[in-house]
């Protein structure tokens, strides 16, 4: 091999290790060069034909292509899918909101791994489906279990993924089209709260258990406005909130890496200590 050739090797195996390593220390702070060990929790649903989408969307479709013996004589399956950016467990992309803020491609991938938790606003939301989490429930939260994480992935457990894939009582209505948005009536973040958790706290990413990070009712979606302008990324439609502890664990959520991407699949997964 040419010098030139060898040192263009060594150079991109030394940007794959340096990734690599970035990756590690991203979900393990510690610096002990290893993911944490723990119980894995999944926290996305499925993508399947009863994938909730926003009621504008088509939604999930999979095309199904060749499944079985080739002419070869060996076993080959394959198939299409196509769907919206915004559906399933999915992220938002601060572009998605606002005109300056990173694309999919562009969040750094320490944003979307690390330390989290859980505040538990499940109660408020079973008894009113507007709920808004404001900044008294982040106050409580702290009260009873400390401080805020710097650079915190924060989740939201309004309660509502036990709904899924139940769309009337996880969106408020089975509508679809433009005229079945006005029925929509699940949980969000209160603007107020968003702006408190900027000024006052390092937050990373936020994410919860409904289709949105603002309310159903929400005609300005001033929540996501707020924290993409700060390239703050939401999670949105989460699963199994309720398996994880209020704090102590940590959150990997890998997004399709679309570029110029305004939002994706994501596939997120907690980590808990076992102790």
């Amino acid at each position: 091999m040419r010098r030139d050739g060898k040192r263009a090797v060594l150079k991109h195996l030394g940007v794959a290790l340096a990734i690599a390593f970035g990756v590690l220390r991203a979900a393990d702070p510690a610096g002990s060069g290893e993911l944490p060990s723990g119980r894995v929790v999944d926290l996305s649903h499925a993508f399947d034909a009863d994938t909730i989408f926003w009621p504008t969307e088509e939604g999930f479709v999979l095309e199904p292509g060749f499944k079985g013996v080739t002419e070869q004589g060996y076993f080959y399956a394959a198939n299409r899918f196509r769907q919206a950016e915004h559906g399933g467990t999915h992220i938002d992309a601060p572009v998605h909101f606002s005109a300056a803020g990173r694309s999919l491609d562009e969040i750094p991938l320490r944003q979307l791994m690390g330390p989290a938790v859980v505040v538990d606003v499940s109660k408020p939301c079973a008894a009113d489906r507007d709920y808004r989490i404001s900044v008294s429930d982040l106050e409580a939260f702290e009260r009873r279990h400390g401080p805020l994480p710097e650079r915190v992935i924060l989740l939201f457990r309004t309660g509502f993924g036990r709904y899924w894939p139940d769309r009337a009582r996880y969106l408020g209505t089975e509508a679809r089209g433009d005229d079945a948005v006005a029925e929509l009536h699940f949980p969000g973040l209160h603007p107020d709260a968003a702006r408190w958790l900027l000024e006052h706290r390092d937050v990373a990413a936020v994410g919860l258990d409904t289709p949105s990070i603002d309310y159903g009712q929400s005609k300005h979606f001033e929540t996501h406005r707020i924290l993409f302008e700060q390239n703050v990324p939401a999670f949105e439609n989460l699963a199994n909130l309720e398996a994880l502890p209020a704090r102590g664990f940590s959150v990997i959520a890998l997004p399709m890496k679309i570029r110029g991407g305004s939002g994706g699949p994501l596939r997120a997964v907690a980590i808990v200590p076992e102790n």
